[in-house]
């Protein structure tokens, strides 16, 4: 259970459902959490104004636009001062092929992960843009085998 004060648990069943379905009406979606419509609609506005909900998306299958492939890249700079960091973070924007990127903690400085078509477009990816981007010390790939589990958020 979700230990936060400003969330009753009409708003926990609200994020809960729109997880499940995030095209859900008003009307759908205050018949399930046992409100009317406007007392949902309201909630809902509370909740974006708040930045619980910070937006809404399509999931999109990346394999169905031909990017079968993703790649986990662990990259270490060669120094972490604030400098070094926003260089690498703002070449890092410019790739499309970075789906996400995490500055993390312990032995390596980012975490990345890539969808791409295939071993031919990570190899260009890395050879002819990665590896050139300045302060990169090293680089670790891992290519997962299937994916267990899939979310965007942790569900309250």
């Amino acid at each position: 259970m979700v230990e936060n004060p400003t969330l009753d648990e009409i708003d926990i069943r609200i994020l809960r459902e729109l997880t499940l379905d995030g095209r859900i009406s008003a009307a759908e979606l205050s018949q399930r959490v046992g409100l009317s419509a406007t007392p949902v609609i309201r909630r809902l506005r509370r909740l974006e104004q708040s930045g619980t909900i910070v937006g809404y998306t399509a999931l999109i299958n990346e394999a169905a636009l031909g990017f079968a492939m993703s790649v986990f890249v662990s990259v270490k700079l060669d120094r972490q001062v604030d400098q070094a960091l926003a260089r690498f973070e703002s070449a890092i924007l410019t790739f499309p092929e970075v789906v996400d990127c995490w500055l993390m903690t312990g032995n390596r400085d980012y975490l990345l992960r890539l969808a791409v078509t295939g071993l031919k477009e990570f190899e260009e990816l890395m050879i002819e843009r990665l590896v050139k981007i300045d302060g990169v010390a090293s680089i670790e790939s891992s290519i997962p085998i299937r994916r267990v589990k899939s979310g965007i958020s942790r569900n309250p």
